[in-house]
């Protein structure tokens, strides 16, 4: 592919990110919407993939591609109103990890310490409520009637994209910094000696830690 052919193929990409909600919720089957703006601009993924944009956000791809519009895909989801994220704060652990799925950092809270959702700048994605082991996290309609673009705006668009990007910047960055540190590392560790490796031994230390928080939060409600 020529260079003038890639920058034409990143230039359709970026119109179609244009028209995407930026929820970043990966209903698509894309890790976020610049992913699959990309994809539909390599013509590798449909049109009719992102719930949040509805119906008329396929009309609004198809108008920039040229293809035809499609009825919303449901194996990506149906089309409904915007919810915002609500924590139980009865329940939650504090275990971080809705903290570390949240796209947009919409959400606040430390180890160990009630979360607490930031609703200007929570996007509805419902990633929060996937990774919550307690499933502490419920989702609240706040359009009413209204769904897909009717329910979002360009404001909140640009607002979540904007949020999204310097999350991934900052994200980057760390892993930048933390690379030469772990190469580092690897190199003067001796390999593990359990059968299943590294990897194993920390998913079990991770489910360790999560079930002793579980634990103590019961005691504490027993209580």
């Amino acid at each position: 592919m020529s260079e003038t052919d890639t920058a034409a193929l990143d230039a359709l990409a970026e119109r179609i990110n244009a028209v995407l909600p930026q929820t970043q919720c990966t209903r698509c089957g894309y890790p976020d919407c610049a992913s699959y703006a990309r994809a539909i601009a390599r013509g590798e993924a449909a049109i009719n993939q992102c719930p949040p944009g509805g119906a008329e956000g396929v009309a609004r791809i198809a108008a920039i591609t040229g293809r035809p519009a499609l009825p919303l895909n449901p194996d990506h989801g149906r089309e409904g109103p915007r919810a915002l994220a609500v924590i139980d704060e009865d329940w939650c652990i504090g275990c971080t990890l809705c903290v570390k799925a949240c796209p947009t950092d919409a959400i606040v809270g430390i180890h160990k310490r009630m979360h607490t959702i930031i609703d200007e700048h929570c996007t509805g994605c419902e990633l929060c409520v996937q990774a919550c082991p307690v499933d502490c996290i419920n989702m609240e309609n706040v359009t009413g009637e209204h769904t897909g673009w009717q329910a979002w705006s360009p404001a909140l668009q640009e607002q979540a994209r904007t949020r999204y990007e310097q999350r991934q910047a900052r994200e980057n960055a760390s892993k930048r910094r933390t690379e030469p540190r772990v190469r580092r590392t690897v190199t003067q560790q001796p390999p593990a000696t359990t059968p299943e490796g590294p990897e194993h031994s920390s998913a079990q230390a991770r489910d360790a830690t999560i079930a002793a928080i579980l634990a103590r939060a019961r005691g504490e409600q027993k209580a």
